[in-house]
């Protein structure tokens, strides 16, 4: 990953982290209006968030197994090089 998008999205991966959060939560911290970083909007297209309806009207955000599987790679690449 050498594009700053992509080292933001991996930032909003660990940030959402092991447990759902809110949707607005999330829009509220990672939404931004630079189309130049289009970190939510990148991590929804590529499919590393999944978002769930609760009853209630609330939505969570999660990080999906995809989501998972690259943050994991991503950690062993860094214990590697370090």
């Amino acid at each position: 990953m050498t594009d700053p998008v992509d080292a933001l999205v991996l930032d909003l991966l660990e940030w959402v982290g092991p447990r759902p959060r809110a949707y607005a939560e999330v829009l509220e911290a990672w939404r931004t209006s630079c189309p130049r970083l289009p970190v939510w909007e990148e991590a929804n297209a590529r499919g590393l968030l999944t978002h769930v309806h609760r009853d209630g009207g609330e939505t969570l955000v999660s990080v999906s197994p995809a989501g998972a599987a690259l943050l994991a790679s991503q950690r062993q690449r860094n214990l590697s090089a370090g």
